[in-house]
């Protein structure tokens, strides 16, 4: 018979909390009716969190503490990756505690001014200066800010949205903010995707066509003179977003009208990006 985890009634609390609150709020949620779903006794609840306030508190600290990893894993490697290290670890940290961020959002400002109050503001400074880059001014940090959001806010209004195509949108909305196509590699010189799936850019950032995209007027030099998208869909995808097309159709689970819906691209965009093979 194996014998029962030490902290296996703490985590059925914390479980249940996490239940209870997504049905009714961390406000509307006191401690006797946490006890009632486990069947114990409120001081066994108290045993374990001599407070509501500590269950919030144990349920916000995984996530903490993947966030302080991935600063760490940030500036000790390579100075020119650090920017995408911090807003690719960041979404998908993001997304591996959905759940609890989602039920937690507007309950996280909760979160006493003690010791997680303060890790939380030192997280946000030092990810805002990896971001923002050696020697930034204003606008790169005030840009470093929005990238943050935009790497956090999503989950909770797109909460219908499966994780890797909401990971694919929210990489490829802070790439065109920070205007930094290249993203996933800066060291490799490969950029996002275009339309006509060749994996470089046209230099005016994704989603602008390219040569031979036919939105160019000819010069009296001979050259093209790039001008402004027609409004529509996009006529390109960006690499991660490419990536969860394929996957989605490999998996056989999505139509490729499913997929364009889920990505906010045009179904022959999506059809310019799948494999030939599995393309039928």
């Amino acid at each position: 018979m194996t014998a029962e985890a030490p902290d296996d009634t703490r985590t059925r609390i914390l479980r249940a909390a996490l239940d209870l609150f997504a049905e009714h709020g961390y406000q509307r949620t006191s401690l006797r009716q946490i006890a009632e779903r486990l069947r114990l006794t409120k001081a066994a609840i108290l045993y374990h969190f001599p407070a509501k306030e500590h269950l919030l508190t144990a349920l916000v600290e995984p996530l903490v503490a993947d966030f302080e990893a991935l600063l760490d894993t940030a500036e000790a490697g390579p100075a020119e990756r650090a920017r995408w290290t911090v807003l690719e670890g960041w979404v998908d940290i993001i997304l591996g505690h959905r759940r609890p961020l989602g039920m937690l959002f507007h309950d996280i400002a909760l979160v006493g001014r003690g010791d997680t109050y303060h890790r939380l503001i030192r997280i946000a400074l030092r990810a805002n200066d990896l971001i923002a880059g050696p020697d930034a001014g204003r606008r790169e940090r005030v840009r470093a800010v929005q990238a943050v959001a935009a790497c956090s806010d999503p989950i909770v209004f797109f909460t219908d949205v499966p994780d890797e195509v909401l990971r694919a949108d929210m990489l490829d909305g802070v790439r065109r903010l920070l205007g930094d196509p290249a993203g996933t590699d800066p060291t490799s010189g490969a950029g996002a995707e275009t339309g006509d799936g060749t994996g470089t850019t046209s230099g005016d950032g994704p989603g602008v066509p390219g040569p031979g995209d036919g939105a160019g007027a000819p010069t009296s030099g001979g050259g093209a003179v790039r001008g402004r998208r027609r409004p529509g869909r996009p006529r390109a995808m960006g690499a991660e977003q490419v990536a969860a097309a394929r996957r989605m159709h490999a998996e056989g689970s999505h139509s490729a009208d499913e997929i364009a819906a889920a990505l906010g691209v045009s179904r022959a965009t999506v059809y310019r990006h799948l494999d030939p093979t599995v393309a039928e």
